[in-house]
């Protein structure tokens, strides 16, 4: 079995937020009492958000997108790059670290194990066959929705019941736009490898507007949930499509999309706490 290092590593501790963040959001917005906050299912759950979940999402990832990750400087530089040799250990670690979760859910929790086969479903086969939803231009963005689902799952364990479609729409929204920005660097690698994208689909420009579109749409569904307050994300968003419109090329794009992870956790913990604060105070 690969070592711990290797595993986290490939987990991307940078992005753990975005599967984590909306695990807690979700939490907070079906608590009834503080005390909801520290049940003990909810802090097992929150640590399978943490490393398991992650190294699912993306050491499937890893492992199928081999070919185009070989010709990325972004992976051997920026991220990860795993060797074929390695593929076979890292699917058994995927494995082990998962498969205990999948059934404590079953035991513990089953009212939320259609979220969590929601969760599943879409970040194994956002890059594995038959569906590889990433080789496929849009879809490859409406499979990112896969980060919208610790959310709900979060919001069943405690409700009992699905968040609302308007919620999840907008959250989808949101993490389509996530998606295709995060292309927008890999058009070059991407189309050297044959593969189709959002990003090498539309294109540039194209790609920011699309990404614009969604986060504008995500901030008009959340109104009626956040108010005034949502214009403030939807301003910083729409502030980074205009900065990175201007730039001339995708490096330009790459050294915003390498600070993206603190302007989400930065919304993302504002976010958290007007939906948590009338609970806990």
């Amino acid at each position: 079995m690969p070592s711990l290092q290797f595993l986290v590593k490939v987990s991307r501790p940078r992005f753990w937020l975005y599967v984590f963040g909306p695990y807690i959001v979700g939490l907070a917005a079906g608590a009834s009492t503080r005390d909801d906050f520290v049940a003990i299912e909810n802090l097992v759950f929150g640590l399978y958000f943490l490393l398991p979940a992650n190294l699912l999402v993306y050491g499937i990832n890893d492992v199928f997108d081999w070919e185009t990750d070989r010709l990325n400087p972004k992976k051997a530089e920026y991220e990860m790059l795993v060797q074929p040799d390695l593929h076979r250990q890292l699917f058994v670690s995927i494995s082990l670290l998962n498969l205990p979760f999948a059934a404590a859910a079953y035991f513990l929790v089953p009212q939320s194990l259609p979220s969590l086969a929601g969760f599943i479903f879409f970040s194994v086969f956002y890059s594995a066959p038959p569906i590889r939803a990433k080789a496929i231009p849009i879809v490859d963005s409406l499979f990112n929705i896969l980060y919208v689902f610790p959310a709900a799952f979060a919001y069943q364990m405690m409700t009992g019941h699905f968040p609302p479609w308007t919620v999840m729409i907008a959250a989808g929204l949101w993490t389509m736009a996530m998606h295709a920005y995060s292309a927008v660097p890999d058009i070059g690698a991407d189309r050297k490898a044959k593969v189709s994208t959002v990003a090498t689909f539309l294109g540039k420009n194209g790609t920011l507007m699309f990404c614009l579109i969604a986060y504008l749409g995500s901030a008009a569904l959340a109104f009626q949930y956040l108010g005034v307050w949502v214009i403030i994300p939807a301003a910083v968003y729409a502030a980074i499509i205009g900065f990175s419109w201007a730039s001339k090329n995708g490096e330009g794009v790459f050294r915003i999309y390498q600070r993206f992870p603190i302007i989400n956790a930065l919304i993302g913990f504002v976010l958290f706490w007007m939906v948590a604060w009338p609970k806990l105070f």
